[in-house]
């Protein structure tokens, strides 16, 4: 019973599952900056195939650790992300995080429109002055938030784009790998609201230390 008790405690479940980790992966490129990022999303899905798909753009966890210690204020685009999200280590850092798929405005203006509430929740995310973007779920958040950037709306410090599914998913995170931008994204069709909020848990472990 002693092996069980454990083995039930949560820190020693994580730190042996990333034993385990460490010791499966093999041979691979990302630095010691990435690598935690990287094991935290094999953890959050038992996928290492997923570490062949993560694409970082230059730089990007110092601008998102930059970003999170001062306090900024992060837009996701499912309840899902925020729900994942590890809001006392945010809290801490004095940041913020919003969700507004689910706003009644941004609802009322997405079937006005006929468009998807995604899209203007970003634009409303980026009225209010987000500058980190959780995208988990809708290529046409990622897709409006490229437009933006472009439109000179916005200057993101992080882009995490995991959208997942068959639409749109890897064309939106093509677009977006194309850019210059800082982000933290899969390529292909593969992600997820669990994903995007496992890679800023990660990115908030590195900002707290």
């Amino acid at each position: 019973m002693s092996g069980t008790s454990t083995i039930l405690k949560p820190e020693e479940i994580e730190q042996e599952s990333f034993r385990i980790i460490d010791s499966e992966i093999g041979p691979h490129y990302f630095d010691e900056q990435q690598w935690p990022i990287v094991r935290r999303v094999i953890h959050t899905t038992a996928d290492f195939k997923l570490a062949e798909q993560m694409r970082f753009s230059w730089n990007v966890v110092q601008s998102a650790v930059w970003a999170l210690r001062s306090g900024a204020k992060i837009l996701c685009d499912t309840n899902m992300v925020l729900a994942g999200v590890n809001k006392s280590r945010l809290a801490k850092l004095g940041g913020s995080i919003a969700c507004h798929v689910a706003d009644t405005q941004v609802a009322a203006e997405a079937k006005e429109a006929d468009l998807t509430r995604s899209t203007f929740a970003v634009r409303k995310g980026v009225a209010e002055g987000c500058s980190i973007f959780l995208i988990g779920n809708a290529p046409t958040a990622l897709f409006e938030l490229l437009r933006l950037v472009e439109a000179g709306d916005v200057v993101p410090d992080l882009i995490v784009g995991v959208p997942v599914g068959f639409v749109g998913a890897a064309e939106s995170k093509a677009a977006l790998l194309a850019t210059d931008l800082p982000y933290v994204a899969i390529e292909g069709r593969k992600g997820g609201s669990a994903i995007a909020a496992a890679i800023l848990n990660s990115l908030l472990i590195q900002a707290e230390d």
